[in-house]
């Protein structure tokens, strides 16, 4: 087979599945970590390496919490954000729904307002900077529990931020069922937000229908389980509701234990809208050209095949349509040249 990573490295790209603090590099962790030494998280960027080794997805949520923590002041959300965006435009991706989880900065002090703004602040310089455009998920964090539900709900509806577009629910699955949070999704979902919670990563495909009936899910993080549901499985494919499919992710947490098993393909074949995402890329030692690499393997895909992956991102995004038309176009116009005798 045709090696794809030239391609896909030049492939104009969206991503919709991408933590915001999980996204940092192990060079701002180390800076981040340095600027406060009272954290277990190693200054080394080779250390983190081995830091970021997980026995299972709650030692990853522990080490995930553990970098959450280095967030601490106005200009540290500035900083990560703005760096983030900057590994992104070095991938060619084109716009990002970064997912941003707000309670975790606010309940350890972050004034409110001024998180918006770093986070605000970031996104219009990465645009105009870097032509990477970002747009926000707010989500709950499941372990944190209804406390941490009521207060996304009214950060994100009373303090919206110009870039947000989703509302979401990360963190485990286990013992955190959906249904409770469906107040909250009401809310959001009421003043014109996006509904895209986590679901079936670490459990079975009740909890993706849960997701669809109680918190109408319009994309569904993950959903690595729902290939254990034929019924389910139809019904994604015919309502074209998203899965946001992220396969190192889901080794490195043992959300799946082999990844040429990955369920991936069984979504593909029922004719599900499947998008290629990284996840907490520097964490699980990733990026989304990697992903891209993985599922064209995985999918027995050559450059077309990974083109039309890549418009996949594109429509599922909360993109306006002409910027969808335009990323759209830009992956064919790539992809022709690419192709071009």
């Amino acid at each position: 087979m045709t090696d794809l990573h030239p391609f896909i490295a030049g492939l104009p790209k969206a991503e919709l599945h991408v933590h915001h603090v999980g996204s940092a590099s192990p060079r701002i962790v180390s800076e981040l970590a340095a600027r406060h030494p009272d954290s277990k998280v190693p200054t080394d960027p080779e250390a983190l390496a081995d830091y970021f080794t997980f026995t299972d997805f709650a030692h990853f949520i522990e080490v995930y919490l553990s970098v959450v923590d280095l967030v601490r002041t106005p200009e540290d959300v500035r900083l990560l954000t703005y760096e983030v965006a900057r590994d992104m435009a070095r991938q060619n991706i084109r716009y990002a729904e970064l997912t941003v989880t707000p309670y975790s900065s606010t309940r350890r002090g972050i004034d409110e307002r001024a998180f918006m703004e770093a986070i605000e602040d970031a996104r219009r310089a990465a645009e105009t900077e870097l032509g990477v455009i970002l747009r926000w998920c707010f989500d709950i964090p499941g372990e944190a529990g209804l406390e941490a539900a009521a207060e996304t709900a009214r950060l994100a509806v009373d303090l919206r931020p110009e870039g947000l577009v989703s509302f979401g629910l990360g963190g485990p699955e286990i013992g955190v069922p959906r249904p409770q949070f469906k107040p909250y999704f009401d809310r959001a979902r009421a003043a014109g937000l996006r509904s895209v919670p986590h679901a079936g990563e670490t459990t079975g495909p009740q909890t993706v229908w849960d997701a669809l009936n109680d918190l109408g899910a319009e994309r569904i993080g993950h959903g690595t389980s729902s290939t254990q549901d034929p019924e389910l499985l139809a019904h994604l494919a015919e309502h074209r509701i998203a899965l946001e499919v992220c396969p190192t992710s889901n080794i490195a947490t043992r959300a799946v234990t082999d990844l040429d098993k990955h369920p991936i393909t069984e979504m593909v074949a029922a004719g599900v809208l499947v998008t290629v995402n990284s996840d907490d890329p520097p964490m699980f030692g990733t990026d989304l050209n990697k992903e891209y690499a993985i599922a064209a393997r995985l999918l027995g895909l050559d450059e077309r095949g990974v083109a039309a992956l890549a418009k996949n991102a594109v429509e599922a995004s909360f993109l306006d349509p002409a910027g969808k038309t335009r990323i759209s176009a830009e992956i064919d116009a790539y992809t022709e040249q690419w192709l071009a005798p």
